[in-house]
């Protein structure tokens, strides 16, 4: 279902309806929306062929390459759409002289059928009905569609700001989809609880370890308290970690009278407290890693700071600052090493070197080695035609010291229209042509050794 309101985001729609009813005993499940509708072909009719054979396309692609085996049929929106959802599947669209069609599918069916509809009024933007529902899709009320579509296309109603509005005609009750307020990640394939009571929503998101997260109790749909851990049930790991946020639906929890936030401690939260376990192991388990994580990436960022810390003080205090360190330079060709500083046998005191051992060192740590790698900077950018734009070369060796001396550059382009102005140096100047197009500039850096 999030993959169909994705593609009603993709044809630009500023408003989507996702009616819920029920029409001569048979439930259905219809969504309208106002974009850019079915696009047209040559004729200006619906391309409902295309639609049939590239919908969802690209996931069989990747199904197919990952070793999936009985994915059948040529339409992509067969097979992973509707034939999970319904028995049939109905699209309208119109064409660019006003008259409506529509196209039908069926499961089973290889086949689709096109047919002319007539209406009173063109119909705008698209119209997709699937009915009968299958038996297990029936019990998708409007809530639960809802909670789904605000957590599954939160960023995607956050950057367009689409209006998402479900009309749940069974249960007479209109709902709007509003993104959920959570700044985490969503963990998917979580253990979900199980009882004999009821159904329990989890929706959790991980995040920096704060003490503002929190994960909120609810009971249909309403928050009766703000966090799980003001129940002493809940006063440990991972509820009181704060890497979790998000909310957990109980409906079968029984509240005291006249008090919104009071919970009876009876079966029923017996019941949602042992139902509960393979979720906190769970959870621990996530925390642990993240936990690890960060403390690694710690540890490296320490070390980054010691390993500058020492390169500084060798380069920069005299020799006798740092004499205790079992340094060995390298004095010329072959494998002849000597240790720096000598020291005497008769008295065990380090004796002066008459050569330049701080020289030494400046020149391992300041000078670059051998060109290893080339880094073009800006990587990418977008140039307005008739325009220049100036394109550099950073040449770096093996430990990312910059190579200054002694690079030839060529620049040149590799795909695309234009021209280079300094083709020869460092800094090299792109003039786009006067048409838009895709350009992509390649650069080859050599030494040049004495």
């Amino acid at each position: 279902m999030s993959a169909e309101r994705c593609e009603r985001i993709d044809a630009h729609a500023r408003n989507i309806t996702i009616m819920r009813g029920r029409a001569r005993g048979d439930y259905y499940l219809k969504i309208i929306d106002d974009g850019e509708g079915i696009p047209k072909n040559k004729d200006g009719i619906p391309d409902f062929k295309y639609v049939a054979t590239h919908i969802c396309d690209s996931i069989k692609r990747r199904m197919k390459k990952e070793g999936a085996r009985g994915i059948q049929g040529e339409f992509g929106i067969g097979l992973l759409s509707f034939w999970t959802v319904g028995e049939e599947l109905r699209m309208v669209s119109s064409s660019t002289d006003g008259k409506t069609y529509e196209m039908v599918m069926k499961k089973g069916s290889p086949g689709y059928t096109i047919n002319q509809k007539r209406t009173l009024i063109p119909v705008e933007g698209t119209e997709l009905m699937v009915s009968p529902l299958l038996p297990g899709v029936r019990s998708l009320n409007g809530e639960k569609i809802q909670r789904y579509l605000a957590s599954e296309l939160r960023d995607r109603i956050r950057k367009t700001g689409v209006t998402i509005k479900i009309i749940d005609r069974t249960a007479r009750k209109q709902l709007l989809v509003k993104p959920r307020e959570f700044s985490g990640r969503l963990l998917h394939r979580l253990p979900q609880p199980e009882t004999d009571l009821g159904e329990i929503y989890v929706e959790l998101y991980l995040n920096e370890s704060s003490t503002e997260n929190r994960v909120g109790l609810y009971r249909a749909g309403t928050r009766v308290l703000q966090s799980i851990s003001e129940l002493d049930r809940f006063t440990s790991e991972p509820w009181t970690s704060g890497w979790l946020e998000g909310i957990i639906d109980v409906p079968f929890l029984n509240l005291t009278p006249g008090t919104r936030s009071g919970i009876i401690q009876d079966s029923s939260f017996a019941a949602f407290s042992e139902a509960i376990r393979p979720l906190e192991e769970k959870l621990t388990e996530i925390i642990q890693e993240q936990k690890r994580a960060e403390e690694e990436r710690a540890s490296r960022k320490i070390l980054k700071t010691v390993q500058k810390a020492l390169k500084e003080a060798i380069l920069s205090l005299p020799r006798e600052e740092y004499d205790w360190f079992d340094i060995y330079s390298d004095k010329g060709k072959g494998d002849k090493r000597r240790k720096a500083p000598a020291e005497s046998l008769e008295t065990g005191i380090s004796t002066p070197d008459t050569t330049s051992e701080t020289s030494r060192q400046r020149e391992f740590f300041e000078f670059a080695g051998p060109l290893y790698s080339v880094r073009v900077s800006p990587a990418s950018s977008v140039v307005p035609v008739n325009s220049k734009k100036e394109f550099r070369a950073v040449a770096r060796d093996k430990s990312r010291r910059p190579v200054e001396e002694g690079v030839r550059f060529s620049w040149k382009i590799k795909d695309g229209p234009g021209r280079i102005e300094n083709p020869d140096a460092e800094i090299a100047t792109y003039i786009a042509p006067s048409e838009p197009a895709l350009v992509t500039l390649e650069v080859t850096d050599r030494v040049r050794y004495p």
